[in-house]
């Protein structure tokens, strides 16, 4: 028997009023006592006092250990924004060299609280049903490449068939040359090995008359090499390999902190603050309050630390740290670095590249 028409209004309003009192529930839930937002990966960090970043740890201009015994790269400068943004300090950093089967699983258990691994982006990693990343804004435009002795004379993929190819198990690297190599029915035999060392061992020990991974690490592996012109890479770019920092979607808050930090870098290269005149440019917005987006961004006014759970300068605290994007960029991988990598696609939108950073606001 179905209830009168009043009491089937009065039932529909009352859940309707349930779940909208449910749902502001659940949104109240992720704010602090003083409006902040509450990430119990947030918490872990500061109340442990350090960042833990998950890097490659051996790939020159974007981690590896220096000559002093420290960690370098543009991976790593990433790991130092975030950390000077959260707890002040870009030193506050313990870095846990991860290889590619490894990588995720430690993301995942929370063995590390920030992934800056030359990893890319893709459908299934970021998928719930997949590895369930959050993907921050991509620092490095790349592509697949492949690496040959110059001695072998050759020129192109065709000029590999019938030849075995060093390629990492695991990776994006690994269906590409599949891919590209079954489009065009070039045969090959893949050799394939668990670490980046393995793989670019065998290839100096001739066991593959090529090697395949992104062309930016197929470059700074080079310069470890013993004779680093006599390997050239060939005039191909087999992908689209967008290298991207992740955190785990389990926290949103905590994802929204490392996301707004990173465009804070871009955005800095974009309205021309630096290492160098942070501090000039801070104490410009505090002494003009005429310059509105100046003062919103490096926290003079306004709350979007708050609303990200950082304090209102990250923005400041992560430039003095490492910079911004553009001179991350050219310490680490380009001019002014062994690997001199031209900008390219991460140029400023500006630029014509893809750089690009949503609004401060």
């Amino acid at each position: 028997m179905r209830p009168p028409q009043d009491a089937r209004m009065f039932w529909n309003r009352t859940r309707s009023l349930g779940v909208s009192l449910l749902a502001a529930g659940l949104l109240a839930g992720c704010a602090g006592e003083d409006g902040g937002v509450q990430s119990q990966k947030l918490s872990t960090i500061t109340g442990r006092g350090k960042l833990i970043c998950g890097v490659e740890g051996k790939l020159p201009g974007f981690s590896f250990v220096g000559p002093d015994g420290k960690y370098l790269g543009l991976d790593v400068d990433v790991c130092k924004a975030v950390a000077a943004a959260v707890l002040g300090d870009p030193e506050k950093v313990e870095y846990r060299d991860l290889n590619s089967s490894e990588r995720f699983a430690a993301l995942a258990s929370g063995e590390v609280d920030l992934l800056s691994r030359n990893t890319t982006m893709t459908l299934s990693r970021d998928a719930a049903g997949g590895n369930g990343l959050s993907f921050a804004p991509t620092t490095f435009y790349d592509g697949q490449g492949v690496l040959v002795p110059v001695a072998s004379g050759i020129k192109d993929l065709k000029g590999l068939a019938g030849k075995p190819i060093c390629v990492e198990s695991g990776t994006t690297t690994e269906l590409n040359l599949a891919d590209r190599m079954r489009e065009q029915n070039i045969p090959y035999t893949p050799l394939k090995f668990q670490t980046s060392d393995q793989t670019f061992a065998a290839y100096l020990g001739d066991r593959c008359v090529a090697v395949t991974s992104d062309r930016s690490q197929l470059a700074g592996k080079r310069t470890s090499f013993p004779n680093p012109d006599a390997h050239t890479l060939l005039p191909v770019v087999m992908s689209k390999e967008p290298l991207t920092p992740a955190t785990t979607n389990g926290d949103p808050a905590w994802a929204d902190a490392v996301r707004w930090i990173v465009y804070g870098l871009m955005q800095a290269e974009e309205s021309g603050i630096t290492q160098a005149n942070v501090d000039a440019k801070l104490a410009e917005a505090k002494a003009n309050k005429n310059l509105a987006d100046l003062r919103r961004f490096l926290g003079v006014e306004g709350d979007f630390g708050k609303q990200l759970g950082l304090p209102p300068d990250f923005v400041v605290k992560a430039v003095k740290a490492a910079g911004n994007y553009g001179e991350i960029f050219d310490r680490n991988v380009g001019p002014a670095s062994a690997l001199k990598l031209d900008r390219g696609l991460n140029r400023q939108w500006k630029d014509g590249g893809l750089i690009y950073s949503p609004p401060f606001r």
